[in-house]
């Protein structure tokens, strides 16, 4: 295996921040109970205090918007079943290339009774904004569509799809993980009732998630218990992970100028590759992306096989969402998004971090150009045997 271990998987995870990192071993000493009222618990309180404060100026909402929780499945989860009832309002939207937690959840809804509509992404990126104004009506309780989208990087116009709900009394949730850290957005700005967020994607602990509930919106909490979170979410509150990632929006002046030179890395890796392989295309690439994110399809590659040939040279990328590794059937996003099952597993997906350098993708396009030409002598060979035979 290579010296240099290369990580371009940052879609699926990051490591923590040195900011983060070195501040560790310092809140590792702060172990009371925040609902104790004794020094040790004043002070766990306080330092979920300070957190809940940054995170609140990085996101620009009240401080009081914000529920802590173990990550963005749990408020997706505690968002959509808040808007289950039987009333008028029983029809959820949906684009078909959301998360798992947000599919799933609705898909068991649907089989309690609610109408659930799925709003098509082509292949190229574009949600069909037609297609979502002609099933928005009065009975729209919820449309719960993410922000940018974790296999393909595509950015979705959430302040108009916003604006359109709201114009038929209809709330609005967005998963939001893929876009902290990654894009300048306000919060306030979007409109938007809701937002989840993972601790994880952001460079601070897992374990850690953040639901933004615009004041008014309505909630029940998915975990009920003690009074934690003003009776939000039960559940001693993870002060480590909190910390952490309240210490990652200290970083919020960082953000813009990441957002730039991830960009200007992505966009001269995906023209190095497009040169130098044959037959390789960007899927979603027509749309707005993800500064940091290139979904491809390289024709005649399993992408599994791909992925195990640059592991073994110490590369970590992936061919889809990290959600669904295991499963041998083909990215459901990219089928939903017009491909082939033959194109879908030929996916391979690079997602740039902060800490990565111009250095290592050129050495990484080095890499997949020789493991890409390998791979396909190997199966034009495999083909002119079965010939022969």
């Amino acid at each position: 295996m290579s010296q240099n271990l290369i990580y371009l998987d940052h879609n699926a995870t990051t490591p923590l921040h040195p900011h983060v990192k070195n501040g560790l071993m310092e809140s590792c000493q702060i172990f009371g109970n925040p609902s104790s009222i004794h020094w040790a618990g004043r002070e766990s309180k306080n330092a979920i205090r300070n957190a809940r404060a940054a995170i609140s100026q990085f996101l620009n909402v009240s401080p009081l918007e914000i529920i802590f929780n173990s990550g963005a499945s749990e408020s997706n989860n505690t968002v959509i079943r808040s808007f289950f009832k039987s009333t008028l309002r029983n029809e959820f939207i949906c684009s078909e290339v959301e998360h798992p937690s947000v599919l799933k959840t609705l898909s068991e809804l649907e089989s309690k009774g609610a109408v659930v509509h799925k709003i098509p992404v082509n292949r190229e990126g574009f949600l069909d904004v037609a297609y979502f104004k002609s099933v928005l009506s009065e009975k729209t309780a919820l449309v719960s569509i993410m922000m940018a989208n974790n296999e393909t990087g595509n950015i979705f116009p959430i302040k108009e799809l916003c604006r359109l709900a709201h114009q038929v009394g209809a709330y609005f949730h967005t998963d939001a993980v893929q876009a902290m850290g990654k894009l300048d957005f306000n919060l306030a700005e979007l409109g938007v009732d809701y937002a989840s967020f993972s601790g994880h994607k952001f460079y601070a602990l897992k374990g850690t998630g953040v639901l933004f509930a615009k004041k008014g919106s309505p909630q029940i909490p998915l975990i009920t218990g003690g009074a934690q979170e003003r009776s939000r979410r039960g559940g001693t509150e993870n002060v480590l992970g909190i910390v952490s990632l309240g210490r990652m929006c200290e970083l919020k002046n960082q953000v813009q100028d990441q957002t730039t030179r991830l960009q200007g890395l992505r966009d001269q890796l995906q023209h190095q590759i497009l040169n130098e392989i044959p037959n390789c295309t960007v899927t979603g690439g027509g749309a707005p992306r993800l500064p940091n994110t290139l979904s491809l399809v390289i024709d005649d590659i399993d992408g599994e096989t791909l992925l195990m040939n640059l592991d073994i040279k110490g590369y970590a990328v992936s061919t889809g969402a990290a959600c669904s590794s295991g499963n041998p059937e083909p990215s459901p996003v990219l089928l939903a998004m017009g491909l082939s099952k033959k194109e879908a597993q030929g996916s391979l997906r690079i997602s740039i971090g902060w800490e990565n350098t111009t250095e290592e993708l050129n050495q990484f396009c080095e890499d997949l150009k020789k493991s890409v030409q390998r791979l396909r002598l190997i199966d034009l060979e495999h083909r002119e045997q079965q010939v022969e035979l």
